[in-house]
């Protein structure tokens, strides 16, 4: 059928070139959208409309189109909405009215001109006095098109759900909002918005799986970066002491409803900062980008009410498990790898690494409001700063928001002989067989060793962010482009 229906638009394109009108025109400029003439005239009564002087142009695709013979409906969408148009035998030109009969389909472009009138029913409408040709759509929209439902087919042609779905329209708005609200947020407060490579010698700057690359000219492998991190603490040696980068980030990582290979995430370095004052600082951020996208502070998610209310809740990790285990669990290792085991947790020796699993186990789901958790092994977190308290801990926390990991934030370590003998404890562990640990990179701690000042930074997943302010319960929804199996 589909076949059918693209030989049958091919010869309406070849017709259309046959009488001289080019099918793929340009230089038609709309002087008007659909959303601004809707808002400043639907509520006019049809006496005010005939007292309206001058002709309006659009342009857009046609959504639909009804024909009754010597008169003709359609609707007309823009990046702003739809309006009616309507067309009349005696009111334009023969020429142009066969055309817009017999060649002009349903998802064809077309620009017109004309005067805004009221139907019967109370619609605001145009009627067309001129009607251009923009382009043709060889292939149909497909079949019940309003409200396209089709998984598949919305995420792997995500031009026919923006089509098909004012939603995802919507839910993607609201990310470009957040974005900027995000960037607004930080300028004001006078931090600098950088790039750095995205190919990386050495993969560092976050526990994960790279994705490798081979650069032929320089006969050498590379990595698609898992962190912006090491780079930007770079640029606070430097002397940018407030710096974020907003971009793509990679790990070579399964794909879920909460995952995607290729994401979105914004790292930003504060220096002469702690990890608690970015806790209130992304407590401020996130509260702003929710009241200016949502409206609201109680925002419904799935089946729950999150509130972002401030001041959020924290939780220390040894001190939540001490309460569900006893102090056994941090002081016994032997009784804490044996609970581990029990759990099916692959913990391959390393304390922080079991009780930080054995946490997120039992506690993560239950974290709905936004919550800080903090407290972190000092073994599971290669770059952030020993804390003064406990050198087994270090100054770290994570925010999480119905369940889900939305920021990682710490102090940062500036001790370069510290700092050196962790990224060799990582290759190590690396040794064992955790091959998402750390690789030693020289370059950095030569770095430091320059001096870095006493800093704060952090991370945070836009898309996990996103998803919750629109409601969609898959990172697929929010992601324009996901990944898919083939």
């Amino acid at each position: 059928m589909e076949d059918k229906q693209f030989e049958l638009r091919k010869s309406k394109l070849d017709e259309l070139r046959a009488m001289g009108i080019d099918p793929y025109a340009n230089g038609f400029t709309p002087e008007h959208n659909a959303g601004d003439l809707l808002s400043s005239h639907a509520s006019k009564s049809p006496e005010e409309l005939e007292q309206t002087k001058g002709l309006f142009s659009l342009a857009g695709r046609i959504v639909s189109k009804r024909d009754f013979g010597k008169s003709a409906f359609f609707h007309l969408s823009d990046r702003t909405g739809r309006i009616q148009g309507f067309i009349q035998k005696n009111s334009i030109d023969e020429k142009t009215f066969t055309l817009f009969r017999k060649l002009l389909d349903v998802g064809d472009f077309a620009g017109v001109r004309g005067e805004l009138f009221k139907t019967r029913t109370g619609e605001l409408t145009l009627k067309v006095r001129e009607l251009f040709f923009l382009t043709k759509a060889l292939r149909p929209l497909p079949e019940k098109w309003h409200g396209l439902q089709d998984v598949e087919t919305r995420y792997r042609q995500r031009y026919l759900d923006l089509i098909a779905n004012e939603r995802a329209k919507e839910i993607f708005k609201t990310r470009s909002k957040a974005i900027n609200l995000i960037r607004r947020f930080l300028d004001e407060r006078d931090f600098l918005e950088v790039e750095t490579p995205v190919l990386h010698p050495i993969a560092g700057g976050a526990t994960a799986k790279p994705f490798v690359t081979h650069h032929n000219a320089l006969d050498m492998d590379l990595y698609l970066r898992i962190a912006p991190e090491l780079y930007l603490k770079r640029l606070v040696v430097g002397g940018l002491e407030r710096v974020y980068e907003l971009g793509r980030t990679f790990r070579n990582e399964g794909v879920s409803t909460k995952h995607n290979p290729e994401f979105t995430m914004i790292e930003f370095y504060q220096a002469y900062a702690t990890y608690e004052d970015l806790m209130d600082l992304i407590e401020e951020l996130v509260c702003y980008v929710v009241e200016n996208t949502v409206g609201d502070m109680l925002v419904e998610y799935e089946d729950k009410k999150i509130d972002f209310k401030r001041p959020w809740k924290r939780i220390d990790i040894y001190e939540a498990l001490r309460e569900k285990f006893g102090s056994e669990i941090t002081e016994d290792d032997q009784f804490l790898f044996a609970r581990a085991d029990s759990m099916g947790i692959n913990h391959n020796g390393i304390k922080g690494k079991a009780l930080t699993e054995i946490f997120e186990t039992l506690f993560e789901d239950n974290l709905v409001n936004p919550t800080f958790v903090y407290g972190f092994p000092l073994d599971v977190s290669p770059l952030a700063r020993k804390s003064d308290d406990d050198p087994e801990v270090v100054d770290r926390f994570e925010l999480y928001i119905y369940g889900r990991e939305i920021a990682n934030a710490f102090s940062e370590l500036n001790d370069p002989i510290d700092q050196k003998k962790r990224f060799t404890d990582q290759v190590e562990m690396k040794e064992k067989g955790e091959d998402e640990y750390h690789e030693m990179d020289n370059d950095y701690v030569s770095a430091l060793e320059y001096g870095m000042p006493p800093t704060a930074g952090a991370g945070i997943g836009i898309d996990r962010l996103v998803m919750l302010l629109t409601n969609s319960s898959s990172i697929r929804e929010v992601i324009f482009f996901p990944h898919l199996r083939p």
